[in-house]
Formats: C-alpha cells, sequence, structure tokens
C-alpha cells in the first residue's frame, strides 16, 4: 500500500512517499480504508523532532494523526463496527499511521461518521475538534457567562473553537486579518480584532480565560487579557508539569523538566493572579461521537481550507506550514 513515511528527523526531505505492507489488526482493532487524512501542526513537528523529548518514533513511521474510511476488517474482540462501516478518528499518538490507503486504530479511538459529512470532511474533524472540545469543556469549563479569547479563531482547531465556545454559552472574542472576518463572525465571534491594525491587549481586557491557538508573541501577549483568578489555555506554546502527570501519564523526570521550561509563562500568570496550562489532547471515539452528533445536528460547521490528492502531500504540508490556511487542509486517497 501506498503511505507517507517518515525516514529520519527533518524538513520535508525526511519523509517520502513509498510502498508498505498493508497491517493486520490486531485483538480490539479495526483496519481501516482510509479514503482522507487530515493535515495538522504536530504532523510537522514530529517530522522536526520538536517532540523528541515526550515520544520517540521508531523509524522509519508512517506518519499521519486523524483519518476517515471504511472499516475494512475486525480484530479479535471489536464488538461495536463490522466491515463496510463509515468511520473517522483520531489514531493512537504512538502509532500515528493515518497517512496510508489502510490504517489500523483501536476500536475505543474509533466512531462513526457524521452521516452529512463526505470522506474529506469528516477527516477534517478528530484532531481539531477534540483539542477544542477538550480544551473548552474540561480545562476553560465554557459556560453562560463567560467571556473568552481565543486568538487564531480561523485556523484548523479556532474554527471548531469558536463554535463549541458559543454552544457552552460563552461570549468569544478572536483575531483576524479582514480577510478572515467574516468567517470567525460567521463561526460565533461576537468580537474580532484586525491584528493587522490593532494590539488585542489594548482592546480586551478582563477576559475569564484565553484560548491560545498560536503561541510565541500571542501568548506572551494573552496574560494581559485574562482577569484574576482566569486561566490562560495553550497548545502552542511550552508544558508544564500538570501536562506530563495529566495529559501524558509520566512521571516525575519529565514534569520537572516542563517546569523549568514553563517557568517564564507561569510566573506570567502568576503576576496576573492567573494560571498558565498546556493541553495535550487525548483521542477519545466518545468525544468524537459528540462532535459527530452536533455535526449531524447542523449545530458544528467543518471548514476546510483545501482537499488535495495523496500524490500532492508535500504541497499540502508547505501550504500548511505557510501558515496562510483558513481551516483544514485534507489529502484524499480515494476518489
Amino acid at each position: 500500500m501506498r503511505a507517507h513515511v517518515l525516514t529520519r528527523y527533518g524538513g520535508p526531505e525526511a519523509t517520502e512517499l513509498r510502498e508498505v505492507p498493508v497491517p493486520a489488526p490486531g485483538p480490539g482493532e479495526l483496519r481501516i480504508r482510509v479514503h482522507a487524512a487530515g493535515l495538522n501542526p504536530v504532523d510537522y513537528k514530529i517530522r522536526e523532532g520538536q517532540l523528541k523529548v515526550i515520544r520517540r518514533y521508531p523509524l522509519p513511521i508512517v506518519l499521519g494523526n486523524e483519518l476517515a474510511g471504511v472499516v475494512d476488517a475486525c480484530g479479535p474482540g471489536v464488538t461495536r463496527f463490522a466491515p463496510g462501516d463509515r468511520v473517522f478518528a483520531r489514531v493512537d499518538k504512538d502509532a500515528m499511521g493515518a497517512f496510508a490507503d489502510y490504517a489500523c486504530v483501536a476500536e475505543s479511538l474509533v466512531a462513526r461518521m457524521p452521516a452529512r459529512l463526505d470522506f474529506a470532511t469528516a477527516a477534517a474533524v478528530p484532531l481539531a475538534g477534540l483539542t477544542a472540545l477538550q480544551g473548552l469543556r474540561d480545562e476553560l469549563h465554557a459556560a453562560p457567562g463567560q467571556r473568552l479569547f481565543i486568538p487564531g479563531g480561523a485556523g484548523g482547531v479556532g474554527t471548531f473553537a469558536l463554535q463549541l465556545a458559543r454552544q457552552f454559552g460563552a461570549t468569544v472574542a478572536t483575531t483576524a486579518s479582514p480577510r478572515g472576518e467574516a468567517l470567525v463572525r460567521r463561526l460565533g465571534a461576537d468580537v474580532v480584532v484586525d491584528y493587522t491594525a490593532q494590539r488585542f491587549e489594548e482592546v480586551l481586557s478582563n477576559y475569564d480565560g484565553v484560548f491560545d491557538l498560536v503561541g510565541g508573541d500571542t501568548l506572551a501577549r494573552a496574560f494581559a487579557v485574562v482577569k484574576p483568578g482566569g486561566m490562560v489555555l495553550s497548545i502552542a506554546g511550552l508544558p508544564e508539569p500538570l501536562t506530563a502527570r495529566k495529559d501524558l501519564g509520566r512521571g516525575p523526570g519529565l514534569a520537572a523538566l516542563f517546569w523549568v521550561a514553563s517557568l517564564g509563562l507561569r510566573l506570567r500568570a502568576g503576576r496576573r493572579g492567573a494560571r498558565y496550562r498546556y493541553l495535550f489532547m487525548h483521542p477519545s471515539g466518545a468525544d468524537l461521537a459528540d462532535l459527530a452528533r452536533r455535526i449531524d445536528d447542523g449545530a458544528l460547521e467543518v471548514v476546510i481550507d483545501r482537499v488535495v490528492p495523496f500524490a500532492q502531500i508535500g504541497e499540502a504540508f508547505a501550504h500548511l506550514e505557510s501558515g496562510r490556511a483558513k481551516g483544514k487542509i485534507v489529502v484524499r486517497m480515494v476518489d
């Protein structure tokens, strides 16, 4: 089968399309004929070796973290799915494998696709949708009456986060260029700061929480927006000690490393009387089923930047890494 394989850590030249054996499903696993797979920043961060301190993969390895397709075969013990089922998944972080014609995924990480979506659109949901849902529901505890700032609302996670925050009853502010303003307002932003002309910390203040999707200077400035007792939650900053224990299930060694790495950010939070938290989302078939219900109810729109053939995955990554995408980029394996 065709697969997009990481052969060493580095730039785009460290990956290649090659033929590899079709995997066999183990106990509790489904083998899925992949019709489409979504691209995410974590994919090129893994390629570059940015996550080696957390997880070292045996190379070569098939890349890719989310997919949509049809169940092709079931391993022993599978009870909820059968061959022919249309499904989507955020695959196991230790295994990856979505950028291939076939992938094996644990049954617990899989959900039935939203009935109203095609494969390419469904493949754009799992990683970004789960990140937005878990960040807002489990960490920021989004609820009616809250005011949340979500910079980067036109990106892959942001398009889901804006909609979910409004569904949870929060008032939402975001940043966008003039080109992206109509999109983020349609998705639920109450306040839009034009980041090409304004500094958001000069416009926004006293927010209950910040869901940072950008990192860097945006994260550093976001602490000025949050009120005492609030939280700055990031998926693009530096992990802190709770990340090691809660999100990764690791011991005191990694927690100590993260304590040092995140010290500056935690000090910024402390000076505001706020908290800083980094989030690693976790794959969950149950949470995916929640997102599927919202999509089928018409409450959640999936925003696609572009869909490209699998053979052009290199060009798709170049566009992703440019930072210009509005919504998700997807590669299609089956026409």
